[in-house]
């Protein structure tokens, strides 16, 4: 069982620090929730977990099994296990959403196996089918330009068909409840609960208790300043619901002097 570990992480982005010693350890198998105020780094860090250029780690490291992975590019992290749902996916015209997956595909095999011809064409649409069928997704689906056209629900679809596709060992789910109405979040988020039964590790940043009605996460932190500064089980979601973040503001700003 594979284990993400993320030790006392520092994030730079334009030149202001916004990770400021963050440390979190997933494993295969568990669901973890992250949320927090606006500004307090949730996007950064995902960001810098994937290797986006623009976040430039000043400290620390992220590891799978041990490995540091800090250094790596983009697709050496995705061919290490590592998945990032976009909180806002980008429109590809011209490209097939299918087309777009096998390329996917394949080159993770080929990355894993140089020897590898990559699946074939009969057993990649089987696979394909059998995963939008587990989104509750039309099969015409996979013959669109990729998010061109997409209503927010389809995009949010399309991102977790490439997860369910690409089988990493860990996802990132950045506000993927973004923009989403109740039956897009229910399935979606289904979906991303019977990936995670299946040894996915899952982090789920995001501001809403809804979509964690469904993904049902064993961990739950909140993020503050740029480091975690409550870990509870999924009351802990529940609290932040009913009082919102100012109790966190109230305990945990270091900005904030006493009388």
């Amino acid at each position: 069982m594979s284990t993400l570990e993320i030790k006392d992480l520092y994030v730079s982005v334009a030149g202001k620090e916004i990770i400021k010693g963050f440390n979190l350890t997933i494993k295969q198998g568990e669901v973890h929730a992250l949320m927090g105020p606006n500004g307090t780094g949730k996007s950064t860090l995902s960001n810098a977990i994937m290797g986006h250029p623009k976040y430039e780690i000043n400290s620390g490291q992220i590891l799978i099994d041990g490995e540091d992975i800090s250094n790596l590019s983009v697709e050496e992290r995705s061919h290490k296990g590592v998945f990032l749902a976009f909180q806002y996916p980008v429109a590809i015209p011209g490209v097939t959403l299918a087309n777009f997956l096998r390329v996917a595909v394949n080159a993770k095999m080929k990355a894993l196996d140089p020897e590898s011809k990559g699946m074939s064409l009969i057993d990649f649409r089987r696979k394909m089918k059998a995963k939008m069928d587990l989104l509750q997704m039309d099969y015409s689906f996979g013959g669109r330009y990729l998010n061109d056209g997409f209503s927010g629900g389809e995009k949010k679809r399309a991102e977790i068909l490439q997860l369910a596709m690409l089988e990493p060992k860990f996802a990132i789910l950045d506000e993927t409840d973004s923009g989403l109405d109740i039956d897009a979040i229910r399935i979606v988020s289904e979906g991303v609960h019977s990936l995670a039964s299946q040894e996915l590790g899952v982090l789920v940043i995001t501001h809403y208790q809804r979509m964690l009605n469904y993904i049902k996460p064993q961990f739950v932190h909140i993020l503050f300043d740029g480091r975690i500064v409550e870990t509870g089980g999924p009351e802990l979601a529940l609290k932040l619901e009913e009082h919102g973040y100012d109790w966190v503001r109230d305990e945990f700003d270091p900005t904030e002097t006493q009388a």
